[in-house]
């Protein structure tokens, strides 16, 4: 545990608001009104824990522990390795963004929150929340820019089981029909690649893409040869670098509810209410992996897995039950 002041390279414990605590915060931390959501939760933690604060306490040394254990020697990050993180300075706030972890959702806060948007995140389109310039990225700074703000700024993200995000993926991008500009940029590749006599209109258009041709493009070496994964199937640990960077807290999908309310409540916004998806979505993503995921042989599955091993153990995933890895 360690105070706002200290180096990046101490964990650093949280504990929740109370709605109570959370309103007493104030709204602008810069002008000293009110302590940084950092100094909140650092401040918070040194009385009794709660449940959830316990929970993300834990989630925090597993993940540095997973890092000691697997991770190798760590490079020096480059700007572009920042790209993902997004910085709110009115709440001091950074957010590494996972596509298909509900990013967009998160974008449409952090836009509320920062006075760029409505205050109803639901208000704002989609193509408004991912345009680009509408956030800044950690990478538009100078290093000493960057160094202050990762020192002082709460960082978080939010993940998802691996196999669930790419099954995601593979539906929004490449299967439905709104799809068409990943069809065309990516399936079209995926086709000429992969499937033997293709037909003239599916090299034309990449819309009709198998699940099992997807995951073959995915451990194609050319794949990775050609440079990295596009973000939305890109692993959640290339994209936000959780052994370089410190996150104090990790959110996961499958708790989202929970785990978006106990941020914004640190960021002294818990009238901020997140866009919760529909009854039943969460239940139907899983179901849907599991059918996408039961016609692919064991051989593929073993290696899409080593693929995506990373994920799961620095996230503390477990092996999803409908895999035959042996």
């Amino acid at each position: 545990m360690r105070s706002p002041k200290a180096g990046r390279g101490t964990v650093r414990s949280s504990q929740p608001l109370s709605r109570d605590q959370s309103n007493a915060v104030g709204t602008s931390w810069f002008s000293g009104k009110r302590r940084s959501p950092l100094q909140t939760l650092y401040d918070l933690d040194q009385g009794p824990r709660s449940a959830l604060a316990e929970v993300h306490r834990q989630r925090r040394e597993l993940l540095r522990r997973a890092c000691g254990r697997h991770s190798r020697r760590q490079r020096l990050l480059r700007p572009e390795d920042l790209r993902h993180v997004l910085v709110d300075d009115a709440r001091g706030l950074l957010y590494c963004y996972v596509p298909k972890v509900a990013c967009t959702n998160w974008k449409r806060v952090l836009l509320a929150l920062s006075g760029r948007g409505p205050g109803d995140p639901r208000a704002i389109p989609a193509p408004d929340a991912h345009a680009p310039g509408r956030l800044p990225s950690l990478a538009d700074f100078s290093p000493a820019e960057v160094n202050r703000r990762l020192r002082t700024y709460l960082a978080f993200l939010f993940v998802r089981e691996p196999f669930e995000r790419l099954a995601s993926a593979y539906r929004n991008k490449l299967q439905r029909p709104w799809g068409a500009t990943f069809q065309r940029r990516f399936g079209t590749d995926i086709v000429r690649r992969l499937r033997p006599r293709p037909s003239p209109d599916a090299l034309a258009r990449g819309h009709d893409v198998r699940f099992a041709e997807f995951l073959a493009y995915l451990l194609d070496p050319r794949t990775r040869r050609d440079g990295p994964l596009n973000e939305h199937w890109e692993r959640a640990h290339a994209l936000c670098h959780p052994c370089s960077l410190r996150y104090d807290v990790v959110g996961k999908f499958e708790t989202l509810a929970e785990d978006a309310a106990f941020v914004l409540g640190l960021a002294g916004a818990p009238g901020l209410r997140f866009p919760e998806p529909p009854p039943g979505a969460r239940a139907a993503a899983r179901d849907r992996a599991e059918r996408l995921f039961r016609d692919i042989s064991p051989f593929y599955q073993r290696r899409l897995f080593g693929l995506y091993k990373m994920d799961f153990l620095l996230f503390n995933y477990s092996v999803p039950s409908y895999l035959r890895l042996r």
